[in-house]
């Protein structure tokens, strides 16, 4: 199965704090739902220190999980939002831009 979104894709941000950042994606959920989007969406994790694990604690910035749907496609060369499509070339299943109206 063929996924629109795949790792280091450059992504817009449509919605909420982030909206009109670009940034290239992570990670996937492991139901595909979900992305982690480099430099966006950062919280704060508190880390409690243990030391048998020597696991230093503090306070830490890390990139959460961000819903799929508030995504969109970012081309470099238009720098706008794109749509991708699909077409069959030499028996392969290749991904493209289609162009703006």
């Amino acid at each position: 199965m063929s996924f629109k979104f795949l790792i280091n894709d450059l992504v817009l941000i449509l919605v909420g704090k982030y909206k009109g950042k670009v940034g290239k994606i992570k990670k996937f959920s492991s139901d595909r739902k979900k992305v982690i989007v480099e430099g966006i969406n950062l919280i704060y994790k508190h880390q409690k220190s243990v030391p048998s694990q020597k696991i230093i604690g503090g306070i830490f910035r890390k990139e959460a999980f961000i819903d799929i749907s508030n995504i969109s496609h970012y081309c470099n060369k238009s720098y706008v939002k794109q749509k991708v499509g699909f077409k069959f070339e030499n028996k392969k299943k290749i991904r493209f831009f289609k162009k703006k109206s």
